[in-house]
């Protein structure tokens, strides 16, 4: 007898089968994901730095406000990341 969870787990296959990754889509991923770590912590490292000069004058507005910008600009750098990887897995 099949439990909930590997029937489940049918259901979904059938519904959305599970793609074949490639090694040279892997290597792609890899590629990708090295990269946007790479531009994600350079943008903190730059943006730490404003936020340690906002601290400093004791402007705790723009201090806020350089904090969202890091939050936004991070999601969007992910989203962008997931957007590539998403046209990597569907490109044969």
């Amino acid at each position: 007898m099949k439990s909930a969870y590997e029937l489940a787990m049918e259901r979904l296959n059938k519904n959305a089968p599970t793609a074949k990754v490639t090694d040279k889509q892997k290597k792609q991923l890899a590629e990708l994901d090295a990269k946007y770590s790479a531009k994600i912590a350079e943008r903190e490292i730059f943006v730490k730095g404003e936020l340690a000069k906002a601290s400093e004058k004791g402007d705790y507005e723009e201090f806020e406000k350089i904090e969202k910008q890091l939050v936004s600009d991070r999601k969007s750098l992910q989203a962008e990341l997931e957007e590539k990887k998403e046209a990597i897995r569907h490109s044969k």
